[in-house]
Order: structure tokens, then sequence, then C-alpha cells
């Protein structure tokens, strides 16, 4: 009797779009073409392969799928010493419990669908002698080696709905707004966010801000007869000042900044320099809730189905990826060494300025 292919499926880190599209398509595709296949989805991320709590999934369970939010195995983020152990909150090596639950299953494959963090620690799991397989999902575009990760345009239209709805209201008030994205160390979904829905000022990680050019524009926009401003601000924004700060040191300013986010510090600053109403809105994990989009239907489609091939080619330590529009792999190593941030003199910046944005610089 021919062996069994028997593989193990995770999702982990924070939850988006796409995941039980990836899914579905990692378990078609082995079961369509791979006669004997044996599929478990670990619960809730990594914590399911620690504590040996699997599903076995059947056909049925990647039907009815392709539009739903969120991930039908659940998920959790894991502390991880990098390049070290992946810990559990008293800092013990979890490493061991997660290769016994892979031995005793017999394994082949894991294939692990997360973000940056994830990616990091997949490396880990391969390292310690798993067979992994990786696909890049999060809002945050921010993973080296692929074009976009799926739930990254799903977010993007979500966080343009709201800056669209804001638009109205804020030239009803006069008032000016800022709309804080997610992001904290990339500005992709808030670059995309903000040029997609109009916004007159963009604010991200990779570009410090100053708060006398955010009101200059501001200032500029009333002379010529603008009521109102929006800004599309990423949560980890930072000023010029910050931005020269260390790590630690930069902790412990916003410890002290007696505001919530940077949205709430800017506004109030906004609004005693120019004195014009200023407000804020979060949509916070509403960005990374409900049904995927089409696009990100299709293309975690595709890199499920791009999985299942590594499983069968026994290709692994890769990541799935997309790379002019081709879907290709890379080695996990790659994958996992840096973190993609948007480069300063990317063309959708550079046309952004040309129709007047302002990016506080």
């Amino acid at each position: 009797m021919k062996r069994k292919t028997r593989v193990g499926l995770i999702t982990s880190g924070g939850d988006c779009q796409g995941l039980n599209a990836a899914i579905r398509g990692i378990g078609k595709t082995l079961l369509h073409y791979v006669d004997n296949v044996e599929l478990f989805g670990m619960y809730d991320g990594y914590r399911g392969l620690v504590d040996g709590d699997y599903k076995f999934m059947e056909d049925g369970d990647f039907s009815g799928i392709l539009t739903e939010g969120g991930t039908i195995l659940g998920t959790s983020r894991q502390r991880y010493v990098p390049g070290k152990m992946i810990v559990d909150d008293d800092g013990n090596d979890l490493m061991p419990a997660m290769l016994d639950t892979y031995t005793r299953l017999n394994l082949d494959c894991l294939v692990v669908m997360g973000g940056n963090g994830t990616q990091k620690s997949a490396k880990l799991l391969m390292d310690a002698g798993m067979n992994v397989i990786t696909l890049p999902k999060t809002i945050d575009n921010d993973i080296w080696g692929t074009d976009t990760t799926f739930g990254f345009q799903s977010a993007v239209d979500i966080a343009s709905n709201v800056i669209d709805y804001i638009h109205s209201t804020a030239n009803s008030h006069s008032r000016v707004f800022l709309v804080e994205a997610m992001g904290r160390d990339a500005g992709w979904l808030t670059l995309h966010a903000g040029i997609a829905s109009g916004a007159d000022i963009i604010l991200i990680p990779e570009i410090p801000y100053d708060i006398d050019k955010i009101v200059e524009a501001i200032e500029q926009r009333k002379k010529r007869g603008r009521n109102f401003s929006i800004i599309a601000v990423a949560e980890g924004a930072v000023s010029t000042t910050d931005a020269v700060l260390t790590e630690e040191e930069r902790r412990a300013a916003k410890e002290t900044m007696g505001h919530s986010t940077i949205s709430y510090q800017l506004a109030s600053q906004i609004e005693k320099r120019t004195g014009q109403e200023t407000r804020v809105t979060i949509p916070g994990h509403y960005q990374r809730g409900g049904p995927p989009c089409p696009y990100d239907r299709v293309l975690a489609t595709q890199f499920g189905t791009a999985a299942a091939k590594l499983i069968m080619e026994r290709q692994y330590g890769r990541m799935v990826a997309v790379q002019n529009g081709q879907i290709v792999s890379i080695t996990l190593e790659d994958a996992a060494s840096r973190t993609k941030f948007l480069p300063v003199d990317h063309p959708l910046i550079t046309s952004a300025r040309d129709v007047g944005v302002s990016f506080g610089d």
C-alpha cells in the first residue's frame, strides 16, 4: 500500500481576510491530486501544535469557506526569541512539544500561514528538523520577497471606504479628520488607502513627519478655499523628533505623551495650532475582519494551490510568493531575513506628491 502523505495546517499570528481561501486551496488541491493524503488542522496557531490539539480534516471541511473571513482553525500569537526559540509566557521553550506532535503524527510537512513574525518562527521549526512551507498573509504587506500578501487588498478596501465616508462629514463641519490605519512598522496600507480615497496628508513610519509641515499643508488648503482636510495616519507614524530616539527612549516617550495613539496626539497639536476642529477615527480591527475581497480570494487560492504543489514535489523550506504577477517560491531563510519597508522613493509616493499630497516632510 502506498504510504500516506500527512500534512499539518497552521494559521498563525493576527487573522486577516483570505486565510480560509488559502486553507481551501491547499486542501482541495491535495485531495484532488494525491490519492493517499491526510490533513490535520492545528487549532489556534502554534498552540495546537504544542498541545497536540488538532482536527482531522475531510473534503467537506474545505467547502463553503472561500468567502469567509477569519480562519476556521483559529489563530494566536506566539512569543519567540529572535533566531533562537518559540516560548510561552514564562519563557519556556515550546519547540520540544511541537516537535513531539509533528513526530507523533508522522507529518511530512507543515504549511504555516502567517505574517512577518510567523515567517521567522516558521524558520525555527525548519531549523529544528520539521519540513515547512509558508504562505505570506498580513494586511501590512511587509513580508520580504513577495509583491503582495493576501489580506492586504481587503484591508485597503476597508480603510479606503472609511476615509471615503469621512469626507462628507469633514466637509460639512469644516473639520480636520485623522483616520488611523494599521501599520506599526510599514506604511503600505496607509499609503494605498490614502491615495485611493483622496487623503490630503499621508503619514507613514518610513517618512518622519514635522508638525510644522502638517500645519502648513492644512493652512495652504484653507487659503485655496478648502474648508476641511483629511489625514491618513499609519499607527506607527513617527515625528522627526522621535525618529532620532532609541527604541527604548521612544517607548518611554510614548508612555508619557498623554494620548492613547499618535493620531490623538496629532489631533491635539493640530487643533491648538490651527484653531480648526480636529477629530480622530480609528477603524482598528475592522480592517482585518469580514469576507476577503475578490482579489484576495483569487490570490489566496493561488498561494494555496502552489503550496500543495510544493508538497507534492517535496520542496520544503520555502515560502510561496508573487513576483511580477507570477506565483513563485523563495527560500524561507530569505523570507524571514528582513522586513519589506516602503521605499521612500516608491513610485506611489511620487505619484501622491505629484497630485499635491503632503507627507509631513
